[in-house]
C-alpha cells in the first residue's frame, strides 16, 4: 500500500495498440479532498488514462493506483471498486428501466438491501435532483437527466473517489449548469478527477489542472499557475500545438 493520503496514482502508465502509442509515462498522484481537470484536445489519452485508473483497461507498463489499491491486481482491483464511482462518456444505462429501479438494481448489485438501500438511493436522488423523473422511462429522458442518472449510480455507494469522463459532454447551458453544481456540492468530500477539453470548466469546478497531449502529460499545476503566461486558451492551444 502508498501513502493513504493519496486517492488516485499514475506511475508510468503506458497503453500501446502494436506500434501506435495512446498513453506514455503518465505519472501523478491526487491527495483527498482534491478536485482535478484532466485536460486535453479530443484524441489526447484522457479517456484511456481514465480506463487504466479505473482498471476497466490493463496497462502495457506502469501501475495505477485507486487508494493505494493496485489496479491490476484482481484482489485489490475488488476492494477499490468500493471506494471508486467511474462516469464514462456516454456511460450505458438500462434504457427500459426507470432512474428508481435502475438504482435499485445497482444498490442490490454492490450488496446494499433494506433500509441501506433506500437510504443511499434516496442520498443520491437528492445529490443529482432527480426528484421528477424518477419513475420515468430512462429512455424518454433528455441528456442532461440521463447524465444525471448516470452520476447517481457512480455515487450511489458513497464513494471516496469519483472518476468523470466528460460530464457534460453534449449538454445545453442549462443542463451544464446542473451538473456543474453537482460536481461542486461533491467537491466538498470526494476526491474528483474530472476530464474535460472545455476550457471553461476548469475555472467552474477545479482548482488543479493535468493537461496531456498526444498522450503525454504536458502540465502539472493549479489553474493560477497555468494561467501565468496568459489565459487558459492561449495555454492550451501553446501546449497542445502539436495536435492541430
Amino acid at each position: 500500500m502508498s501513502d493513504q493520503s493519496l486517492m488516485i496514482e499514475a506511475d508510468g502508465l503506458c497503453k500501446y495498440y502494436g506500434r501506435f502509442t495512446a498513453v506514455e509515462d503518465i505519472t501523478f498522484s491526487i491527495s483527498k479532498g482534491e478536485v482535478v481537470a484532466f485536460l486535453g484536445p479530443n484524441g489526447a489519452g484522457k479517456s484511456t488514462t481514465m480506463k487504466l485508473l479505473t482498471g476497466y483497461m490493463a496497462a502495457s507498463r506502469g501501475v495505477a493506483r485507486i487508494c493505494g489499491y493496485d489496479m491490476a491486481v484482481e484482489t485489490d482491483r475488488r476492494d477499490a471498486a468500493n471506494k471508486l464511482g467511474y462516469l464514462p462518456e456516454n456511460g450505458p444505462l438500462y434504457q427500459d428501466m426507470s432512474p428508481r429501479a435502475l438504482l435499485k438494481f445497482f444498490g442490490e448489485t454492490r450488496g446494499l438491501t433494506g433500509p441501506a438501500r433506500d437510504n443511499a438511493m434516496d442520498r443520491v436522488i437528492e445529490t443529482c435532483q432527480l426528484h421528477t423523473v424518477i419513475n420515468k422511462p430512462i429512455s424518454k429522458l433528455s441528456r442532461g437527466y440521463r447524465q444525471r442518472v448516470g452520476m447517481a449510480q457512480a455515487l450511489l455507494h458513497d464513494p471516496d473517489v469519483i472518476i468523470m469522463d466528460e460530464p457534460t459532454s453534449g449538454l445545453d447551458p442549462n443542463q451544464i449548469h446542473e451538473v456543474r453544481e453537482a460536481i461542486r456540492t461533491l467537491g466538498e468530500t470526494k476526491t474528483i478527477l474530472l476530464s474535460t477539453h472545455i476550457l471553461a470548466e476548469v475555472e467552474a469546478m477545479c482548482s488543479r489542472v493535468l493537461l496531456v497531449n498526444n498522450g503525454r502529460l504536458k502540465f502539472d499545476g493549479t489553474v493560477e499557475e497555468l494561467k501565468k503566461d496568459g489565459t487558459l486558451d492561449e495555454q492550451f492551444r501553446n501546449l497542445t500545438v502539436e495536435a492541430a
